[in-house]
């Protein structure tokens, strides 16, 4: 029978995740990004995790002094006591300190193999298990040659393994190309993306390309640097995440409107609501919220288009009343800044929502604004297809706003998600009688049967009204019906 592999936590939120319960002990571990990508930080989260279990942590670096190291720590609120540190930069002298915590050399003016010497006999008198290397490019360049370069890793390795250590080597791709060397010894292959978009936040994504020995999440993950380090938004599986639950219906408390939709929207399904802008469908959404928050349920509105205070102004004009917070009952209302989001980190906002808060009805307003944030991005169907699998494999009833271009006649929207909802909603403005009014209709529900009708819509300070189906106009849904004859009700 095969010893249970023993897995150490790396300290990085979401990383374990990903890495399907850690790192595995006693292995070397190859960590390459470019310069900022966040390997240094990702190093200092792992040793810090490793000194609060109690382990010996060494720290050995090459390209930074101990001073940049502290000050970069101290930027996320860490102090690095419990980590032995070996600063191996050009100096004045080359002596160990009096308290045995920092070596200094002049590694320009030495041979690798010297070096290495140096730094293995302070190793050994450190006794740690936990070991980082910043960064190899340096090692490299002292070996002058790929063969000697390849073997005082591979020496090193051994060295490790003997000693029962688990090493982090850290490269920052300075070398042409990648480093296969590295990545064909390494037990583990962890890279680092930063890529700069033309306006907004960097795009920061992380993937693991080697695990020896176990199984991981392959792929892109989007990741944060942020005061308290890194924090990684594992790519979203749906079918990973299932819950049994109950089909019921979702009531919006407005008789009409349920009867146009064939009762109501089920438990588990996606809405789609499209429209021009100002034709209702954010207010519609909120209602169906409001609705379900008033019944006990807990709701959570992500917001990309407008502020916090323009939706409560919203709200308090058609008499939608409701509690705000994260509990069953209170609707969670959070406004996104497209630019300044990875879809990645969206989809683990809206995954927190409903697996800590229980939200069981979320509002994505809108699609619109999901799309800026995917910065250039050019998977959000895939993405969106995902995220919206994974609120039905939760049982979490989903509405989403889409504004189209136009006010009237020919509408276009900025991406085709209709197929991808269970139902679609549409929004229309049309003239009647020297007055501009609104009009709606479902277009689409896979679950059951709906109107096919058409109402006119509008809003007041008691609420959302619909009118009896618009029987006595043809041509409604392009702007300008004719033939008016008797049935519309008029507001």
């Amino acid at each position: 029978m095969a010893n249970k592999v023993s897995r150490l936590p790396t300290g990085v939120i979401g990383l374990d995740e990903v890495l399907h319960g850690g790192l595995i002990a006693e292995r070397l571990y190859l960590v390459d990004g470019n310069p900022g990508s966040g390997k240094t930080t990702f190093a200092l989260q792992f040793l810090l995790e490793a000194v609060r279990r109690g382990q010996s942590c060494l720290y050995v670096t090459l390209s930074e002094t101990r001073q940049e190291l502290e000050e970069g720590a101290a930027s996320h609120g860490w102090a690095l006591a419990g980590i032995e540190i070996i600063e191996l930069t050009p100096a004045e002298e080359n002596a160990l300190s009096a308290d045995g915590q920092l070596t200094m050399i002049h590694p320009a003016d030495v041979e690798l193999s010297e070096t290495m010497n140096k730094i293995l006999e302070v190793m050994k008198n450190s006794k740690a298990t936990c070991v980082v290397f910043d960064s190899l490019s340096e090692m490299r360049l002292l070996a002058q040659s790929s063969l000697r370069y390849r073997r005082q890793i591979l020496a090193l390795k051994q060295f490790f393994a003997g000693r029962k250590c688990t090493v982090l080597m850290l490269d920052d791709r300075t070398a042409e190309g990648p480093d296969l060397q590295l990545h064909s010894i390494a037990h583990g292959v962890i890279a680092l993306y930063a890529t700069p978009p033309a306006y907004g936040t960097t795009r920061r994504q992380l993937q693991v390309l080697k695990l020896r020995g176990s199984d991981y999440s392959s792929g892109f993950h989007d990741f944060a640097i942020a005061q308290g380090g890194l924090r990684v938004f594992p790519r979203l599986v749906a079918a990973d995440h299932y819950a049994a639950f109950e089909r019921s219906f979702l009531l919006s408390g407005v008789i009409d409107l349920d009867t146009l939709l064939g009762g109501g929207v089920e438990r588990g399904t996606s809405t789609l609501l499209m429209g021009p802008p100002g034709s209702g469908k954010s207010t519609l959404a909120l209602q169906y919220a409001v609705a379900a928050v008033n019944r006990g349920d807990h709701a959570a509105s992500f917001i990309f288009d407008e502020t916090k205070g323009a939706l409560l102004a919203r709200a308090h004009g058609v008499g939608l009343a409701f509690k705000e917070g994260q509990r069953p009952g209170e609707l969670a209302l959070r406004q996104i800044d497209p630019v300044e989001i990875s879809p990645g980190e969206f989809a683990a906002a809206v995954r927190r929502s409903v697996e800590e808060d229980q939200a069981r009805v979320i509002i994505i307003d809108s699609l619109n604004g999901y799309l800026n944030a995917m910065n250039q991005d050019n998977f959000l169907t895939a993405q969106l297809h995902e995220l919206l699998s994974y609120l039905s494999n939760k049982g979490v009833t989903t509405f989403m706003v889409i504004a189209q271009s136009g006010m009237l006649s020919t509408m276009t929207s900025p991406i085709d998600a209709s197929y991808l909802a269970d139902s679609v909603v549409l929004f229309r403005y049309f003239e009647h009688e020297g007055t501009v009014k609104k009009a709606i209709s479902v277009m689409k529900k896979r679950t059951g049967g709906h109107e096919d009708s058409i109402r006119q819509l509008w809003f007041d300070k008691d609420g959302v009204h619909l009118s009896k189906p618009l029987t006595g106009l043809r041509g409604v849904l392009t702007g300008m019906p004719v033939e008016p004859r008797a049935g519309i009700v008029q507001k």
